[in-house]
């Protein structure tokens, strides 16, 4: 079965990432490219990289339109856009993918909270986190694709709040992103010549992703869970190193947490479990997320860390194992490249 793929929001680096994954997928046939910027422009104008590879020409969308004529579409907006016309495209018979925030949250004014009023709050998508959401994914016909800091804090975590092995009124996250995080378009902030000798926290209580986290690890917990969460901008180009300083409610040996982990995650074709801490050009490239720790027997106090690629993993790359598992093709399905190292 081949079926029919659109990416909306094509000028940014998920869309160019979407199109330089999808084209080398053996069951998807790329059939659109639309933004409101770069509106007939050949998406290698836009994406140089692709030249000779993704031609299309970038249109303007006529949202009930694409929805009819395509199987699946990709949001890759900015947060805030895709609430404004994703119940036009599921007017059709296209499954959606939504890279933004805007279907992310169970509760709508949470959203409202650390985004903005939402525009189409009574629209649900599936949390698209295979890891925990394999089934549900499987039948959605909206999927929000999870955050980057949220897909490695997730992850890092999962198997001790599940099972109930760690204070989680003390889960203190520290996590180091590059600058693509940032997007396409230029800012104070990763102007190279100010990021390349730098290093800064920001929104170290406040960060929108941080009720993402919470909302995921209270469902594992099955009660409130309230995470301390403090990103940091650092100067790469892509990769997020997450490190999870968690406390354990009793002794717990190190081989016992390394069986906890590979039990939890066996059989899943993307998150590696190690015996060493990760590092971002384990990842960097690739759709896998690496996870490792280290225990402090003294104080009980465990370090989690994670690393994923923050476009690939944290975005496009798992949006396309979504896509896989909603039409019934192998997860790992376009996505088997290694990563690039160095």
């Amino acid at each position: 079965m081949t079926v029919t793929a659109a990416v909306v929001g094509a000028s940014g680096y998920a869309g160019v990432e979407l199109f330089r994954l999808l084209v080398g997928h053996p069951e998807v046939k790329l059939v659109g490219a639309y933004d409101i910027r770069n509106v007939g422009k050949r998406v290698s104008e836009v994406h140089p990289n692709l030249r000779g590879i993704v031609d299309l020409k970038i249109a303007e969308p006529d949202y009930v339109k694409i929805g009819k004529q395509t199987d699946v579409i990709f949001v890759a907006t900015p947060h805030r856009v895709a609430m404004k016309f994703v119940p036009k495209l599921l007017k059709g018979k296209a499954r959606i993918i939504d890279l933004s925030a805007d279907y992310r949250f169970d509760d709508v004014k949470v959203y409202e909270q650390y985004y903005t009023k939402h525009e189409s709050p009574g629209v649900k998508g599936v949390y698209g986190l295979p890891e925990l959401y394999r089934a549900k994914i499987k039948r959605a016909h909206l999927v929000a694709n999870p955050g980057c800091y949220p897909t490695a804090a997730i992850l890092s975590v999962a198997p001790l709040v599940k099972r109930h092995l760690i204070n989680i009124e003390h889960i203190v996250i520290d996590a180091k992103t590059g600058t693509s995080g940032a997007g396409a378009v230029p800012g104070e902030l990763t102007h190279h010549p100010i990021i390349d000798a730098n290093i800064l926290a920001y929104a170290a209580t406040t960060h929108r992703h941080a009720p993402e986290i919470d909302q995921e690890l209270s469902k594992l917990a099955g009660r409130n869970v309230e995470t301390h969460f403090t990103p940091h901008l650092i100067p790469i180009v892509r990769g997020i190193l997450s490190t999870a300083h968690v406390f354990l409610r009793k002794p717990t040996g190190a081989r016992g947490l390394l069986g906890l982990y590979r039990k939890f995650y066996a059989g899943e074709p993307f998150v590696r479990v190690l015996e060493e801490l990760p590092q971002v050009n384990f990842v960097v490239g690739s759709n896998y997320c690496d996870i490792g720790f280290e225990l402090d027997a003294r104080s009980n106090r465990l370090v989690v860390v994670a690393a994923i690629d923050n476009l690939i993993k944290g975005a496009s790359g798992q949006a396309i194992q979504d896509m896989n598992l909603m039409f019934g093709f192998d997860e790992t399905r376009g996505l088997e490249a290694p990563a690039l190292r160095p």
